[in-house]
């Protein structure tokens, strides 16, 4: 069985979770636009009983009569969606330490997709590492403040 772990931007919230993954989907619902500020909204399903908050809680917005969001209180990451009393947590893949260990299977609500989404891979791509991004990249890491992605048993650092 394969732990995984996540949590928010800032630290202040970290999850465990011991237990299979159930789908992996992207959200365009207007409500999950608003929530992730974004384009659509990343999930992946978890059964409650496999997941540990292992530093911190959510603090929650009801967004709905049936639904909850779960988000950092101190830096405002996107964490769950929760239908309530379900037993299974949609965990934000984003805030996962490995996200790109999470295949993505389908997308829901794709009538509320954003005009252009279609078109995004066929955009001009830079990466960080071409020439041109250094001045970028140098004052991205000398100002950086984002908890790193695996568990640490205190955060921020000390001294």
């Amino acid at each position: 069985m394969i732990a995984r772990t996540g949590g928010c931007q800032c630290g202040a919230v970290r999850y465990r979770i011991e237990g299979d993954l159930g789908p992996a989907s992207i959200c365009h619902c207007r409500m999950c636009q608003k929530a992730f500020g974004s384009f659509f909204a990343p999930l992946v399903s978890v059964s409650d009983a496999d997941l540990t908050w292992t530093r911190g809680k959510p603090a929650v917005f009801a967004s709905s009569d049936v639904v909850d969001r779960g988000f950092c209180a101190q830096c405002g990451t996107p964490l769950t969606f929760v239908y309530r009393d379900s037993g299974i947590t949609d965990i934000a893949i984003g805030s996962f330490d490995r996200p790109e260990e999470i295949e993505i299977t389908s997308q829901v609500w794709a009538s509320a997709r954003i005009a252009g989404f279609d078109r995004l891979h066929t955009l001009p791509a830079r990466r960080e590492d071409e020439p041109g991004y250094e001045a970028t990249v140098n004052a991205v890491a000398a100002t950086n403040h984002q908890h790193p992605d695996h568990d640490t048993d205190v955060w921020p650092p000390q001294g």
